[in-house]
């Protein structure tokens, strides 16, 4: 705005003093100051208040004036409630230096002049801002991607103030602008994601809002620009899959214009998105033909060939061909007629992704197919991998679920289910078969485990674990029953802990002095305990049968 506009509102109560040539000035911004010198605090094109608590003689003035003058300040308004009229002095010096200078009323706050030019301000900027969004609309539907969602984000910092950030459904930090300084704490991104998700599934109109701290967050969908809200028939198909964008602040009082703004400067990240997603088609596209040559049984020469097509565009620069490693994806919903197959690629997409990695660009590496309501990816280890067997350096079932199973377990609610299964390393075209069935029947243990969000890997598949998912309920119960409720009645009734002393026995395979020492007993204590376990079901903790029994029925249960 202008400062000529200042004396058009009547409402401010301000009266030019002097500097009528200069009420062209653009007002950038509002400060309230009674510091001698306030240059610090001031970056230029600000309307500087102050009640002259600074000024004590007439030598004061000449000072304070240049200083606003050398910080390239747009005017001074000078409050008469405490002094009267403005001191000649200070007229005289801004006259000198060409600095507008405006009386304030007595009975006019500073706080409305500053809410005022805030507003006319904010206004101003927003229409800028929209102006430079549509341009950038237009360039990146007609061209060439502008230089991603960081150069949108920098528009709402440097013309608004607004720190923003886009984030993946599973939290995971893609972009954020100049203006909001470190990145956010990655459990401040999984929380909002995890608001986003639980909103979007409960229907809650946007934007959603979350207070973290001291600081208030806006959330904003970034849907698929393609993609009209009529053309999903279900939320769920997306809800998984969906950016967002982060602002904080709190929107709830925003005018239209600038949420309808936000809104835009999301479509326009959307475009970005789009374009990312066009990019997977080749990686996609060579997963699902290796995926049908494995699942067709091929001869292991022509997936080897698929292979070696592979590995350069997901590891650029490798050379030879890298063990690989797959992972079975599957989303579940409670009733029929969502296709789950390309939501689960989708999340599996993102999964993958190292959660602390930032940007688009890491899930450039990931290619990922589905077949039915199960996705499949392919995931290339780098040479040092082979060294260990990727038993080191490869994908751990639980460690891809650390970051993601608070935000995911919201997107889901209360009626759908994620399950993932990991395979060994594999390090040649034979063995991507059995890593595919491996991956299969891990996934199929952790469907067994109670959770939204569950996962299993190889290692399972080697011990006990493979088995118990599928003993039959009512097997489970009467087997559990007979071994352990004698055990938890003496403890309701005693407070005795033989539960408590029964798992670490077992998991100190039967040492006397270890258990002891881990319960903190005396090992007569200890002995007493035993005895009574022993009594009461009829077992025998000497023999490793009575020992096998109790340690299944304790997993059981």
């Amino acid at each position: 705005m202008r400062l000529r506009a200042l004396l058009d509102t009547d409402a401010l109560g301000l009266r030019l003093l002097g500097g009528e040539d200069e009420l062209d000035r653009t007002v950038r911004g509002v400060m309230t100051t009674d510091l001698r010198d306030p240059s610090r605090y001031l970056s230029g094109g600000e309307l500087v208040l102050t009640g002259l608590a600074w000024r004590r003689d007439a030598d004061d003035s000449e000072p304070f004036v240049r200083l606003l003058v050398q910080a390239g300040v747009a005017g001074l308004a000078a409050g008469e409630a405490e002094l009267g009229d403005v001191p000649e002095d200070l007229v005289l010096a801004c006259a000198r230096n060409r600095l507008p200078l405006f009386a304030v009323h007595e009975s006019v706050a500073f706080a409305t002049i500053t809410e005022h030019v805030v507003r006319q301000v904010s206004g101003e900027r927003a229409g800028d801002l929209a102006a430079v969004v549509d341009r950038h609309r237009r360039m990146m539907t007609s061209g060439p991607a502008g230089g991603g969602p960081d150069v949108v984000l920098d528009l709402l910092g440097s013309d608004l103030d607004l720190r923003a950030w886009v984030l993946s459904p599973a939290g995971r930090l893609i972009a954020g602008s100049k203006a909001a300084g470190p990145a956010l704490p990655a459990e401040v991104c999984a929380g909002l994601a995890a608001e986003h998700l639980a909103a979007t599934r409960t229907g809650r109109r946007g934007p959603h809002r979350l207070s973290v701290g001291q600081a208030t967050y806006s959330l904003f969908p970034i849907r698929s620009s393609g993609r009209t809200p009529q053309a999903a028939r279900d939320v769920r198909e997306t809800v998984l899959s969906d950016w967002l964008l982060a602002v904080e602040a709190d929107a709830g009082d925003w005018p239209a214009e600038r949420l309808d703004l936000l809104q835009g400067v999301a479509q326009l990240i959307s475009v970005e998105r789009d374009r990312r997603d066009a990019a997977r088609t080749v990686r996609r596209r060579l997963a699902q033909e290796v995926l049908e040559l494995v699942q067709t049984g091929a001869a292991p020469a022509e997936i080897a060939a698929r292979l070696r097509v592979a590995a350069p565009v997901l590891l650029p620069g490798l050379g030879a061909a890298p063990h690989w490693q797959v992972v079975v994806a599957r989303v579940e919903w409670q009733d029929a007629g969502i296709e789950a197959g390309p939501v689960a690629q989708a999340l599996l997409e993102e999964i993958l992704v190292d959660p602390l990695a930032t940007g688009p660009e890491p899930s450039d590496r990931i290619a990922v197919a589905y077949t039915g309501e199960e996705a499949v990816a392919l995931v290339p280890l780098p040479a040092v991998s082979a060294e260990h067997d990727g038993s080191e350096t490869g994908i751990l079932a639980e460690a891809l679920l650390q970051s993601v199973r608070e935000p995911l377990s919201a997107g889901l609610d209360d009626d759908g289910r994620l399950t993932l299964g990991v395979s060994a390393a594999v390090h040649s075209a034979e063995g991507l078969r059995g890593a595919l069935e491996e991956a299969r029947h891990a996934r199929r243990v952790a469907a067994a485990r109670p959770g939204r969000v569950c996962a299993a890997g190889h290692q399972e598949l080697a011990s006990h674990v493979l088995l118990l998912p599928f003993v039959p309920d009512d097997v489970r119960r009467a087997f559990t029953a007979r071994l352990l409720d004698p055990l938890r009645d003496y403890d309701r009734r005693h407070r005795a802990e033989l539960i408590p002393t029964l798992e670490a026995f077992l998991d100190c395979d039967g040492s006397w002095t270890r258990c002891a020492t881990r319960l903190h007993l005396h090992v007569n204590t200890l002995r007493y305990r035993v005895g009574r376990i022993e009594q009461l079901t009829g077992r025998d903790l000497s023999r490793l049968e009575d020992k096998l029994d109790f340690f299944l029925a304790l997993r059981m249960s």
